[in-house]
């Protein structure tokens, strides 16, 4: 079971991987801003799992 599908016909604009990426990067550094280190490693990784998936793993004729 995956965490992320990123062969999920929701996925298939690129501004929604944009976004979703982008909302994970910038809540990670929020909450390292407030100090809770745990959260934003949470948050980073997530971040890092959407670029892996949605930009180096994403086959180029998928993005339509």
């Amino acid at each position: 079971m995956k965490i992320l599908d990123g062969a999920h016909p929701f996925f298939r604009p690129l501004w929604r991987r944009v976004v979703i990426t982008a909302i994970c990067l910038v809540w990670a550094v929020v909450e390292l801003s407030r100090g809770s280190p745990g959260w934003a490693a949470i948050f980073g990784a997530m971040g890092a799992l959407c670029i892996y998936e949605f930009f180096i793993v994403r086959r180029s004729d998928d993005d339509r």
